[in-house]
């Protein structure tokens, strides 16, 4: 893995000065930041190990103040970067020293709430948990749920089309997402999609989720709102081997059964959680599924009897249904809280690839051979229903040369992903963690293709500059 940026613009450096005058009346005072104190806080996103500290940074509060931020911007060839929470693990939201970050964080309101056609509208600011709260008095919630998903703003989700646990049974941001509010780089305002599903014409809508900031930014948006089930049960399994619990998987998967949820832990990750949350997860166990099933009680029952049945041909350590809701919460903290326990003890880099459910067992026995191999632990917590892996390399940042060990056990990571059918990333999408790797996923031909769509909507290249495709060899508009 070599991380690069681009050499900043020297002219536009130079202007710094009359590009803040600039973007003074655009919106209010406090919504500008130009101190290098106040700037710096913007300098990183979850990628913590690279820091640019931005030109400016502004705040908006609506949408015409985006729009108009975007055409200045655009008037003055100054490169801009959308934020939402600065959560991104693949270095999305880090801008160069000659670009602006525009951040929706202020956007957070609750727009429209319609239950019978089972919508909501919100700015983009929003956090992904929100949501869910905003809607719960009627019963419903937004699918969706990232680790991260107390923090983190459906402009993001909607940026890197993030999943979350319970993707395997209610898909990911893009089968959630109904409409947006769109700002190009020239400060236009467009509505693509509405309130409901499959829009005519382009499928626009799907082309700008999981973009990356790259074709503009997301102010509003409608996505899908479900009501919730009568009631949710995990439960713990404990394996002997990490092959066990993979083949565990995709028996599961194989047998029909379709749970809300099927997250994987192994023994490193399982002692780093418990150490913190005290989930009462399997100290023993070399891995560890968490799946959990929804309904009325008699159908969790028929469900869960019928996971235990299956599990049981692949040595448990142990099996633990949940018998309340205490107990459910508390399984569900320690999950959730897994990538901030790591980050008590370690320096990590979480890695983000898919792989077909059928190589798990293979895939994570290479991964902990990879990470040997190069004198580092690795903590597996991830999505394992939906095949989307997340490695937690550990490393000293202290330490001289771990850091190029991480990148360097990280990449031969992904490209096995893709050795065995897999793909590049599954939700934390490429930023710069991944964008030299494209070639190894997509052909010439493929990234060619991909650069000209983007050469429609940003010919100039200002909007998220330096991600997603490799910096040489770029196509022309």
């Amino acid at each position: 893995m070599s991380i690069a940026f681009p050499t900043p613009n020297a002219d536009i450096l130079a202007r710094r000065e009359a590009i803040i005058e600039g973007l003074r009346p655009l919106v209010s005072p406090e919504a500008l930041v130009t101190t290098e104190d106040e700037r710096r806080v913007f300098e990183s996103d979850g990628l913590t190990a690279y820091r640019k500290i931005p030109l400016a940074v502004v705040l908006p509060s609506t949408t015409e103040e985006v729009s108009a931020v975007m055409a200045y911007c655009h008037r003055q060839g100054v490169p801009v970067v959308a934020r939402g929470a600065g959560t991104s693990l693949a270095g999305g939201a880090i801008a160069q020293e000659d670009a602006v970050i525009i951040g929706v964080g202020k956007m957070t309101r609750v727009l429209d709430m319609d239950f019978a056609n089972r919508t909501a509208r919100v700015e983009a600011g929003i956090t992904n948990l929100a949501i869910s709260g905003a809607v719960s008095h009627e019963g419903f919630f937004y699918a969706p749920d990232p680790s991260s998903q107390l923090a983190c703003t459906i402009a993001g989700n909607i940026a890197m089309n993030s999943g979350g646990a319970h993707c395997l049974k209610y898909g990911v941001t893009t089968n959630n997402l109904l409409g947006v509010t769109l700002v190009t780089n020239d400060g236009t305002v467009v509505q693509i999609g509405g309130d409901h599903l499959d829009s005519g014409g382009y499928d626009l809508l799907g082309l700008i989720c999981g973009s990356e900031g790259q074709l503009g930014i997301v102010t509003e948006a409608t996505v899908r709102i479900i009501r919730a089930a009568e009631g949710a049960r995990p439960v713990l399994v404990g394996f002997s081997s990490v092959d066990d619990a993979g083949r565990c998987v995709a028996a599961i998967i194989a047998a029909g059964i379709i749970p809300v949820a099927i997250e994987y832990m192994d023994k490193e990750a399982i002692l780093i959680t418990e150490d913190f949350a005290q989930a009462g997860y399997p100290r023993d166990a070399e891995a560890m599924l968490i799946i959990e099933v929804e309904g009325c009680d008699e159908e969790c029952e028929d469900i869960l009897a019928r996971i235990e049945a299956i599990a049981k041909d692949y040595r448990p350590t142990s099996i633990r249904v949940s018998k309340s809701e205490a107990e459910s919460a508390a399984i569900w903290k320690g999950r959730k809280s897994a990538f901030g326990a790591t980050g008590r003890i370690s320096d990590y880099i979480c890695m983000d690839g898919t792989i077909p459910t059928g190589q798990l067992g293979t895939v994570l026995e290479r991964i902990g051979a990879i990470c040997a191999g190069h004198n580092l632990r690795v903590a597996n917590v991830f999505h394992a229903g939906d095949g989307n892996l997340h490695p937690l390399i550990l490393f000293d940042i202290n330490t001289p040369g771990e850091l190029q060990k991480a990148e360097a056990a990280g990449d031969e990571i992904l490209k096995l992903c893709v050795e065995v059918g897999g793909c590049l990333t599954g939700e934390h999408g490429v930023g710069i963690e991944k964008r030299e790797l494209m070639p190894f996923q997509y052909t010439r031909e493929d990234l060619e293709q991909q650069m000209r769509v983007r050469n429609v909507f940003d010919p100039a290249w200002l909007m998220n500059p330096a991600k997603v495709f490799p910096l040489e060899g770029r196509v022309a508009a």
